[in-house]
């Protein structure tokens, strides 16, 4: 199985044997669990303080035989803790407990609770050559919603100068020419501007994703991320987050020669 390489004005210059990480089973409950655990190391553990609501005087006596001021039986009132705000126990209002106003919670987050979500190394290693081997199947990239012209064969790899770019608009030119570029024009049609409090969080607005770069040297990375939805990663940093968005792999993916070098280098022990 043989790929074209791209000139950067769109046009095939030579034919390359595509190596054997590009012919790898699709494994998609694979990539799932390995985006599912890569996701799961940001999240932040959360929980509100032990004595949240319970700084008070509240108290509950249940004994019958004893003073009146001591006494919470029988007295025609619910029997639960009661702040001593006022002479005697009863005549408090009711706190430290679930159910009352201003009450703690019944059953909070606790920081004790697990949110990593592991994956055995080799089990993550088969995703992402399965998620890698996705890219050059134009029946999943196509279904992911990217626009990609029939006479192009994936996977798309480029010569070495595509990571010698200095300006974004040169990239753009190099979209353009292989007919790539409304990947970008529909991301950018498709921000759109969050529901909720999330906009007062970071996170104001909701932004789709459209090319991936691949490099063997992402120096130059700002020139390709100043693109809507355009990511640029290192080949030897290559996770399954940035292959296989929200799980879903299949993601237009444009290689350079050096990368793909780096990853022959990278997985050749493990295929």
């Amino acid at each position: 199985m043989k790929t074209n390489v791209y000139n950067l004005l769109g046009k095939s210059i030579k034919e390359i044997e595509v190596p054997e990480y590009f012919r790898q089973n699709y494994r998609p409950d694979l990539i799932k669990r390995a985006v599912v655990a890569s996701q799961s190391n940001s999240y932040q553990p959360k929980a509100p303080s032990p004595y949240s609501n319970r700084l008070n005087t509240a108290e509950y006596r249940g004994a019958r035989k004893k003073n009146t001021m001591d006494n919470s039986i029988n007295t025609g009132k619910a029997r639960l803790p009661r702040t001593k705000n006022r002479r005697i126990l009863m005549a408090g209002r009711v706190a430290g407990v679930a159910h009352a106003v201003g009450g703690p919670k019944a059953h909070p987050p606790k920081v004790t609770k697990i949110l990593i979500k592991k994956i055995n190394t080799k089990e993550r290693t088969k995703a992402i050559l399965s998620a890698i081997s996705a890219t050059a199947n134009l029946g999943l990239v196509s279904t992911r919603g990217h626009v990609v012209p029939q006479e192009i064969s994936l996977p798309i790899v480029f010569e070495n100068s595509l990571e010698n770019l200095t300006k974004t608009k040169e990239v753009y030119d190099v979209l353009e020419s292989l007919g790539l570029s409304d990947n970008v024009e529909k991301a950018k049609d498709n921000k759109s501007y969050r529901a909720g409090k999330g906009k007062m969080r970071g996170r104001r607005y909701k932004r789709r994703k459209s090319v991936l770069f691949v490099l063997g040297d992402s120096k130059n990375y700002k020139v390709f991320q100043n693109l809507e939805g355009v990511d640029v990663i290192d080949a030897s940093k290559l996770s399954i987050k940035e292959l296989a968005p929200g799980t879903h792999a299949g993601r237009l993916t444009i290689f350079s020669e050096n990368a793909v070098e780096k990853l022959q280098e990278r997985f050749s022990k493990v295929m």
